[in-house]
């Protein structure tokens, strides 16, 4: 029986891993232990139980105010502790976060085998997503076992000069996990608090925008440009409902709460639980966007997602057409959400295109290629 340890400490992966971790428990080949690095302690708390995954260790590294430099070092010195007594004989990490590069780093150090799911992504621009850029890239080079959620991404994989024996390509596990969610809340459908139920109870099906943000690189006059884009789309569609689930980074409470509180259409909420999140997008009309794994849900779900950034490492949708980028500009973000709200042919042309992340059996690949290479060994 091979051991195999799950490491993950953000929402996002949790979200993207814990489906896996659940097909491969239901494997006897396999005896899984999942570590938690609580980088994001909070917001993760709020995935597992959906999932009801309960993790076997928990470092519990978040501190307030943490830089990146501080998290990665005590999360090194911690993981070098857990691979010394966990022994395991392969460690999954997903994505691009912090954690990721730290885990893979010190399983390298350890002499342990790396799998990387969502390998590949890329904008080749080091400071666009900033840190998870050089976070992934950094894993590539680190890890054994690389699960591409596209051939796009698989192509970077080979141009970097990745042996084709060591890629997969499996489709995404985002998608695994909403078919999971979008079957929960059809059978127990969440209350959102500080959202009128008639919003979404479907009595009134006037337009929602949902809207998310967190990204490092749009703090300060990014993230300022992309309030007073909300503001003037408020005023000009009074009919439509802003909904924003507010971040906790400070970086981002602020001149969110200080330039759109008190519109009477634009609900600033606290972040929401997972199957929260998927009710909320299930009922938006567009979304407006800088997450990476909103860009892989939303479509879908049938949802046009515009991206906040200036670059994107899941161009796919892009080409799609299941998504646009706008960067942080007022201008273009007014544009654009006006277009999708005012021309139903513009906005079907979204919503129809086919999301190409992938059929909900990216762990149903990833455990067939475990099976055929980890338990050979």
């Amino acid at each position: 029986m091979k051991k195999i340890s799950f490491v993950f400490g953000t929402r996002p992966e949790a979200i993207k891993l814990c489906p896996l971790v659940l097909a491969l428990k239901q494997e006897t080949d396999f005896q899984i232990n999942v570590c938690v690095t609580g980088q994001h302690r909070h917001m993760l708390d709020q995935v597992l139980p959906v999932f009801e995954v309960k993790p076997d260790v928990d470092l519990n590294l978040m501190e307030p105010n943490q830089t990146l430099s501080g998290f990665t070092s005590k999360a090194l010195i911690a993981l070098d502790g857990y691979f010394s007594q966990n022994k395991p004989d392969m460690v999954i990490v997903q994505g691009d976060t912090t954690t990721v590069f730290c885990a893979a780093l010190s399983a390298f150090y350890h002499k342990i085998p790396v799998g990387h799911v969502e390998a590949g992504l890329r904008t080749w621009n080091k400071y666009s997503p900033y840190p998870e850029e050089i976070n992934r890239t950094l894993c590539t080079k680190l890890a054994d076992f690389h699960f591409a959620p596209t051939e796009w991404a698989k192509e970077n994989l080979l141009k970097e000069g990745i042996p084709e024996k060591n890629i997969y390509l499996t489709g995404n596990t985002v998608i695994d996990a909403l078919y999971i969610a979008v079957k929960k809340i059809r059978d127990d459908p969440p209350v959102i608090k500080g959202v009128p139920p008639n919003i979404m109870e479907g009595k009134n099906r006037s337009p929602v925008v949902l809207i998310t943000g967190h990204r490092r690189e749009n703090f300060g006059t990014g993230f300022a440009d992309i309030c007073q884009a909300i503001s003037e789309l408020a005023i000009k569609f009074p009919a439509v409902s802003f909904i924003y689930p507010v971040h906790l980074n400070p970086n981002i409470r602020k001149p969110v709460f200080d330039m759109l509180s008190g519109r009477e259409n634009i609900y600033l909420i606290e972040p929401l639980g997972y199957l929260s999140f998927v009710a909320l997008m299930n009922r938006s009309t567009i979304i407006l966007t800088d997450s990476g794994g909103v860009q892989e849900e939303a479509p879908s779900l049938g949802k046009p997602v515009l991206v906040m950034r200036d670059t994107t490492e899941r161009p796919e949708a892009v080409m799609a057409g299941t998504v646009r980028l706008t960067g942080t500009i007022k201008e273009i973000i007014v544009q654009n959400v006006s277009l999708l709200l005012n021309d139903g042919q513009a906005y079907n042309a979204m919503a129809r295109a086919i999301n190409p992340y992938g059929d909900g059996k990216a762990c149903q690949r990833i455990v067939a290629a475990l099976k055929d290479t980890l338990c050979r060994s």
